[in-house]
């Protein structure tokens, strides 16, 4: 498995794994066992980069991953995230934002616990809270790194100076937002800040949220508990107007000899080289699927013909619910 580095010294795979469908949001919880044998075996194939968050379940995914990786903890880079307003003790989700310093330390012994380790790798504020300065958020992570509790420090779907003014304060190892051929808005302003930083980025939904599979159409009926069913763009006349990308992407996958989902992650690990996407999966076969592109190299025309392509396809649907988007770049 190739590597690379997240801001100054974090080392891990191309490409990592994103936990949050095991237990969360893409309908009912997966069966944890099977789960466990899918981590583990994402990491003999090389995976060293695995991310979950507390209110994935909320607290159960954390529990998974720290069941999964107990055996192999030194060699491997979890991330995990605080940052909802979650009662620390029931789990019940209180609605909104809570990054009081109290609370991220509170939190962060939580996740300890579940994760089955004496630190974390990589922590994420998960969501910006308005209602507590970034420079508070910062410091209360400086003081969790300062006891070897926290390595690493990272933000969430956070706008460019909210960035700029956590990073003066602890320097940041990565960001992680929404990134693909199916949402392009970090190439607006991000990419270009964190390249100015030293900051690595972590895209989560670099399949867009498995419609860059090619396996979903406007016909595609999701589980009743699927977050995809809020979600403007894949509404069923969207999906039906959105298939002129994938489109595109199959072209190229059959030239060559690829999936589309393999072409999609080559066209994002070619953006930047430090950028290591996080694809989600409850099934052995789409992991050993999604590690194959990090062999796939896209020649620089192909990489043009895909950008001209798609920059005249007008993604139909946003890409969160209103409410959820409300959350962004802040």
């Amino acid at each position: 498995m190739k590597t690379r580095k997240l801001g100054r010294n974090l080392e891990v795979s191309a490409l990592g794994l994103g936990c949050m469908s095991m237990s969360a949001l893409y309908g009912p919880p997966a069966d944890k066992d099977e789960m466990v044998r899918l981590i583990r075996a994402a990491f003999e194939r090389g995976v060293t980069l695995f991310d979950t968050a507390e209110s994935y379940g909320p607290f159960a995914n954390e529990e998974l991953l720290g069941e999964a990786l107990a055996p192999i903890r030194d060699q491997v880079t979890v991330a995990t995230k605080f940052g909802f307003d979650i009662d620390l003790v029931t789990g019940e989700r209180l609605g909104g934002t809570n990054s009081l310093p109290s609370h991220i330390k509170a939190a962060v012994e939580g996740s300890l616990r579940r994760l089955r380790t004496d630190r974390i790798d990589l922590l994420y504020q998960h969501r910006v809270d308005p209602a507590v300065p970034i420079e508070d958020v910062a410091g209360a992570v400086k003081d969790l790194i300062a006891q070897g509790k926290v390595k690493h420090f990272g933000l969430s779907e956070a706008g460019a100076q909210t960035i700029r003014r956590a990073h003066a304060v602890q320097p940041l190892a990565a960001v992680q937002s929404e990134y693909s051929l199916f949402w392009r808005g970090p190439e607006v302003e991000l990419l270009g800040v964190l390249e100015e930083l030293g900051i690595g980025f972590v895209p989560f939904s670099p399949l867009g949220a498995g419609f860059l599979t090619g396996k979903i159409d406007e016909s595609t009926q999701f589980d009743a508990t699927d977050f995809r069913n809020l979600v403007p763009r894949f509404a069923p006349a969207a999906r039906k107007a959105n298939l002129a990308l994938v489109d595109v992407v199959k072209a190229v996958a059959t030239r060559k000899g690829a999936t589309p989902a393999q072409v999609a992650l080559a066209w994002l690990l070619a953006q930047r080289p430090w950028i290591v996407p996080i694809p989600g999966t409850t099934k052995r076969r789409r992991m050993e699927e999604n590690l194959g592109s990090v062999d796939l190299e896209l020649t620089p025309e192909e990489l043009d013909q895909v950008n001209r392509e798609v920059s005249k396809i007008d993604v139909l649907g946003e890409r969160l619910p209103e409410a959820a988007l409300k959350m962004t770049g802040r």
